[in-house]
């Protein structure tokens, strides 16, 4: 009876490995590499004709493959040829950083910047995926269940609420948005009045910390806050542990 119990016992964990792997079974490069419709030349029309000021970064061939198959996303995909094509796009005298493949510049791709944070490893499916952020401390994620039903559209975690705001657009709808769009009108209360002087030669990892706090009464009018420049990376971290700080105190209050 122990021997059955025991082979019965093996047995599941074996399946349990099975269907772990199934699950996270990573495609080949060959797979994502779209040979006849990728998306990138129409991506590159838009680039051409985009009426906000766009820098491409160069990719790194070995890089960009790396990093398409750790996001493992196709380049018939608008992410997938962006990450492919680029090693990143900045908008704006780099106000706003749309991450690629990365670069000198922005030395961050989508898949490395994730892991650690959406996910723990390669393969692994994210409830959100990190691919843009800015230099007042706002970050762009695609949605994949964490926020709400509206998979594969553009959350918006501000500054100055601490809140995943829905841009209702998706991936696509965000690069022609970031290409064309009113970021002025986007970022109106986000921006002081010589922010582009401050920008241009800011490092693409690093963003701006404000005090007195965006989010607080005192940090409503960004003019009077005072301005440090903080590691991206700190700051995504500060800012979470934060907004989870909020929640638990307005839960208090409501109860």
């Amino acid at each position: 009876m122990k021997s059955i119990i025991r082979l019965l016992y093996v047995f599941g964990i074996s399946l349990f490995s099975l269907v772990s792997f199934a699950q996270n079974k990573m495609q080949s490069l060959d797979e994502l590499i779209d040979k006849n419709d990728p998306a990138w030349p129409l991506v590159q029309k838009w680039i051409d004709s985009a009426k906000n000021k766009i820098e491409i970064l160069e990719a790194d061939s070995t890089e960009a493959r790396n990093a398409l198959l750790n996001t493992q996303v196709s380049t018939f995909s608008t992410l997938g040829a962006v990450i492919y094509n680029t090693g990143g796009i900045m908008v704006d005298q780099g106000w706003l950083r749309i991450l690629g493949s990365g670069n000198v510049k922005l030395n961050r791709s989508v898949s490395g910047w994730n892991k650690g944070k959406t996910i723990k490893e390669y393969g692994d499916k994210p409830p959100y995926l990190l691919v843009a952020d800015d230099a007042a401390g706002g970050f762009f994620a695609i949605n994949y269940g964490e926020f709400g039903e509206d998979l594969k559209s553009i959350y918006y975690l501000a500054p100055n609420s601490l809140k995943w705001e829905p841009l209702e657009l998706g991936y696509t709808e965000f690069i022609r948005f970031c290409l064309d769009g009113n970021l002025s009108e986007f970022y109106k209360r986000l921006r002081w009045s010589t922010w582009d002087q401050f920008i241009a030669n800011l490092d693409g990892n690093k963003s701006y910390s404000f005090r007195p706090y965006l989010w607080t009464e005192g940090g409503m009018d960004i003019e009077k806050c005072s301005r440090k420049l903080v590691s991206t990376e700190e700051l995504f971290k500060f800012n979470l542990n934060k907004q989870q700080e909020l929640q638990v105190k307005n839960n208090g209050k409501s109860e």
